[in-house]
Parts: C-alpha cells; structure tokens; sequence
C-alpha cells in the first residue's frame, strides 16, 4: 500500500506544470502540496518553520528557473527576443544582411584648362591635351570627409558624332578675339568609401568554411578577393549558389544605351559575408571543400563517408555515414588553402557623409593618364589647372540600422521570394536589374494565349531626350540572362518590343472674351501635355478621353468646348519621325475610351506640335 501511495503521488507531481509561475504561485502551491500529503508529518508551513524555509528556497528556485524559461522561448521570437545577439541571429535566418554604416555618393564636376586647336575652321580644344582622370582619384569635402572617384573621367570621349561629350567653353583669346585655351567640364560619380585592402596567410590545412575578418569597420562593397594562385572568389547570397553575374564593357552600337552586358560565369571559389552590428565589422566565409578533389554531385557517394567496418569481418547489420566527411564536398565552394588572399574593399560611411553642395572641392590625389604624344610640360599644366566641385549635396549617407529597424526589415522580408512566381515578382525582378546593363522604361506582362505556362513581356525604353524607343538587342540579352536564373523551370517568359502608337488630339474651344486667347490655348496645351506626360503612362493603359475634355473645360478663360479629335501619327510627318505603328482610334475606343492594342503604350512624341487648339 505504501509503495503504491507514493507511485500516485509521484504521478500526480510529474502532472504540475511549473510555466508562467511566479514566486507567490510557486510558494502557494507548494504550501497547499505539502499540508495536502505530508500533513502527517509536517504541520508548521509558516514563514518562520524550516518546511517554510525548504518551501520558499524551492520556490526561489523555480521562480528563476519560470523567468530564464520564458526569457528563452521569448528569444526565439523575433517579435520578442531582445538580447542584441539574438536578434542578430533571428534577423539573419530570415535571410536579411546586416549592414554596417552606408556611404555618401556624389556626382563630381571635373574641370581642366587645355589649349585651343583649329580644326576645319573652328577652334575647339586640343584632344591630344585631353586627359583620363583615372577611377582612385581622392577629394575632400571642407568637413575633412574624403571621397574617392568609383569610375574613369575620360574627357577624350567622343559620341557618335565625332563630338567631345565634355562641355567646353572658351577660357582665355587672343588679341583677334580667338580662343587660345577652353574650359572643360565632366562629371563623375565619388563615394565616401574609401578603397583598402587586408591580406591573410592561409596554412596548409584544409579547414571547411574558413572565416577571416577585415580590419577596417563599416565595409559597404568587397571589391575583390584573390589568392597567391589566381583564383578569384565570388560573393554569394547562400554557399550553395554556384553561378554568378559578371559585367562586361558592351562595345556594340548600342552601348550609349546599354554600356555592360550580363555574363554567367560558374563560381566554384565563392564566399559569404556577414557584419557584426556590434563592431561594424565584416567576417568572410569560404566554402568548404577541397580544391584537389573532383566531384561534382549534390551528394557524395554514400560509399566515399561510410565508416570503415573493424571487429566482425562476416556479417554486419548497417553501415555507419561519417559527417565530417559531408563537409569536404565541393558543392558548396571550395576552401583555400596553403595560399595568401588578398581582399580589396571599400570601407567608411555615416550620415555626417552627406556634405552640402560645393564642399567637396578639394583634389588631394589626383590619377590621371595621358596621351604618349604630350609634352611633361603640358601634362602639368593640365593637372595644376584641375578643379573639383560637387554641384549637388551628397547622398546616401546613413547610420547602421537600429535593432528596432532590423526587425521591422526582416518580418517584412520572410515574404518576399528569390524567384518569379507571381507577375508582381517578375515585373519588380526586371525593375531592379542593375541600369548599366540597361534601363527598361515600362514593363507590360500579359498571359500567353498559345501557352498556358508562358507570359508575354513587353518592354519600351527611352533615348536621351526622354522619347520613347524600341528597347535595344544588348538589354534583351541582358534581361533573358538576369530574369532565367529566378524563373521556375517550368515557366517560360517571352520578351518582346511594346508597340508605341504616336497620338495628336485637337481641340476646339470658346474663350471668355475678357481673356487673352493665345494665354488660355497655352495654358490648356500645358495642362494636357502635363497629363499626357509618358511618365502618366504604363503598357495597355487606355486614354479616357473625358479626363482630357474636362481638363479644357476646366482651365480659367475656357466657357465651353466645340470640337475635340484624337488621330493617330506614323512615320514621318512635316519632317517629324513617328513611330511606324498605326490604328484606327475610331476602332479602338469604346465609350470614349481609347484603348491600345495588347503591348502597346501611347505617347505624345512632339507636345509643342501634336497638341493643337483653336480658340473662338
């Protein structure tokens, strides 16, 4: 009977749950624990008996231990964890990078002084004087922050035309009034990070996902990674991402529009960053396999890991995997070793980075490269009369995220996916491909009629004076690269050129007589040139015609309205290009909307000469 007594109570004990207890309820329930089976023996639970004492030490007890318990489960939540290094870890998993302090980027004027030169009877500036102020060039705000030059000033660039695309001006005449010297000015884009470089000596002993730390904090580009041996490793988002984009100069004829194209290139030397909010400072892990071996499968042969057998010779029941050897596979990169890497890395920010416009003036290393034919004596002439000046305030310049931000980031980012599923996905996808290898203008997605699993792209961009053009062959290159490797495998996308239709609208209008006539007409063809503004306008996106009828209506001096018309324009009109698409806008407008065929955007190419009205 005793033995079977203290199995109940033992059963009954192992039912008490001891979460979200605190001192009091743990006491309490302890009290009414022992006067309930132990009352035969103990009769003093008062504060001052020694039951009272065992009681509240026990109760003391399982108070830390409820608070450390929930403290923990706490911390496993992003929502409620708030040691630092926990939220870090949180934040990290949810595939969010933490980033150190952001640097300031400005756009820098350039100026120089060369001599003239007379070149079919007109004098221009002499282009063997011309220098290339090379990418490293260093300046200095009035504040002390330093920015150094991201790419090549080359005032000897030329456009199609044969024409310098440095703006000149002439500086200094003669006695007859000729230029002898001209002034002349490009840009440039500069950063406040400051390009440095850390080297380690890796021994000979192969270490599976090997870290080492740069020493300069707030690293905001790693520029390069290279070994003794010439291999260069590549940043991934994951070790298992073993392709990356690689940029190249675009040297066809549209490389006005399109200047890098985009190369896949496999990456079997790769690495993976992470910064410690705390320190500012950025770790490198490699991957974790062996150079000299050859495979190449997801998994290793399960017969390379087993265990070898030792004992029975005869009979064995299961083999053993041994995991240390999962680690030497080459599928997530491979780890150096007996090398020395050299890493080069931009590094430096804050928002005290953002400088007021005209501070960044001062040259205080200048790299500059010129042509075998000029004189030392021209060269340095040339480079004392370099100047420097940021037209614009620096921008960019931020502190790192506080806790609070990094939360709010990385709930937001659990949602959001590294692949096209959606049309959201794709159009955002084509939207963040990096401009230099192209800038689409508007995106228009539409289903495949002829494949259910396919989507039509269509696809405009715009030259240098803001008109409409057909998007160029290096940019379809460069988006069918970009968008394939986020696409499903059983998708397929189809890129194709947006039509542009070309309109004129016409319209007629009584004018208050008090008003002067050619002052109302203008302020109604800016109003409906503001509206038909192709930045107003996507692909398939239809005109209703009354938006436009009661803007007319509405201007001040406009008492009604006598005719309206919309026509259509293609090919070349009173020496104005158009595009070579037409429609009937009779056909394509139901209930005074007009709509456009599939793939096609409107635009007012000419505003001053295809908005046309007449006063009455």
């Amino acid at each position: 009977m005793a033995n079977k007594k203290n199995l109940v109570k033992s059963q009954r004990a192992n039912q008490r749950s001891y979460l979200n207890k605190d001192f009091s309820a743990f006491r309490s329930e302890l009290t009414q624990y022992g006067q309930t089976y132990f009352a035969d023996n103990i009769s003093d639970f008062s504060e001052n008996g020694l039951a009272g004492m065992f009681i509240e030490m026990s109760s003391y007890i399982g108070d830390v231990m409820s608070f450390y318990l929930d403290h923990q489960f706490n911390e496993l939540n992003i929502l409620t964890a708030v040691e630092s290094e926990n939220i870090e870890r949180l934040v990290r998993s949810s595939g969010v990078k933490i980033r150190a302090a952001a640097p300031a980027y400005a756009s820098v004027s350039f100026y120089i002084e060369v001599d003239s030169s007379l070149t079919d009877n007109e004098y221009i500036p002499e282009k063997t004087q011309l220098p290339v102020i090379k990418a490293g060039t260093m300046l200095s705000s009035n504040s002390g922050v330093k920015f150094e030059l991201l790419e090549d000033v080359n005032f000897r660039k030329e456009n199609k035309q044969g024409k310098l695309i440095s703006e000149y001006k002439t500086m200094k005449t003669d006695s007859d009034g000729n230029p002898t010297s001209f002034s002349l000015k490009l840009s440039g884009p500069c950063s406040s990070a400051i390009t440095t470089s850390d080297s380690f000596t890796i021994a000979d002993i192969l270490t599976p996902f090997r870290t080492v730390t740069l020493s300069s904090p707030n690293v905001s580009e790693i520029t390069s990674v290279k070994d003794s041996d010439g291999n260069e490793y590549f940043e991934v988002d994951a070790l298992s991402q073993d392709t990356v984009f690689k940029r190249i100069s675009n040297n066809f004829s549209d490389s006005d529009l399109v200047s890098e194209n985009i190369e896949l290139i496999p990456a079997p030397y790769r690495y993976i960053t992470t910064t410690s909010r705390r320190t500012g400072q950025t770790t490198i892990r490699f991957g974790g396999g062996s150079a000299d071996s050859t495979d190449d499968d997801i998994m290793p042969d399960p017969s390379d890991i087993s265990i070898s057998l030792f004992g029975k010779k005869s009979t064995f029941s299961r083999f053993t995997l041994d995991p240390n050897s999962l680690l030497k596979t080459r599928t997530l990169g491979i780890a150096p070793r007996n090398t020395t890497i050299t890493i080069v890395y931009r590094a430096g920010g804050g928002i005290s980075h953002n400088v007021s416009a005209g501070s960044i003036k001062n040259v205080s290393s200048l790299i500059t490269k010129f042509s075998s034919a000029i004189l030392p004596v021209k060269i340095s002439k040339v480079r004392s009369s370099t100047e420097a000046s940021n037209e614009l305030p620096s921008k960019g310049g931020e502190s790192p995220m506080t806790l609070n931000e990094l939360k709010t980031t990385a709930l937001a980012y659990q949602n959001s996916q590294s692949r096209i599923v959606t049309k959201a996905d794709l159009v955002a996808r084509i939207y963040s491909m990096p401009s230099n290898f192209g800038r689409v203008f508007r995106i228009g997605v539409r289903d495949n009629p002829n494949n259910p699993l396919a989507s039509v792209v269509s696809i405009i961009s715009r030259d240098t004076d803001g008109k409409l053009i057909t998007s160029p062959d290096s940019l379809k290159n460069n988006l069918v690269t970009y968008i394939n490797q986020f696409r499903l495998i059983s998708d397929a996308i189809d890129i194709v050129d947006a039509q542009v239709i070309n309109l004129k609208i016409i319209y007629g209008a009584t004018i208050d007589p008090a008003s002067n006539i050619n002052s109302v007409i203008q302020q109604v063809n800016l109003a409906i040139s503001s509206y038909m503004s192709i930045e107003n306008f996507q692909i398939d996106q239809p005109i209703v015609q009354s938006d436009i009828v009661n803007i007319i209506i509405n201007t001040t001096g406009v008492i009604g309205i006598t005719n309206f018309k919309i026509v259509c324009l293609s090919g070349v009109v009173h020496e104005r290009n158009y595009s070579s698409e037409s429609i009937s806008v009779k056909a394509q407008t139901r209930k005074s909307i007009l709509y456009p065929p599939k793939g096609a955007i409107f635009e007012i190419r000419y505003p001053n000469d295809d908005i046309v009205g007449h006063a009455r």
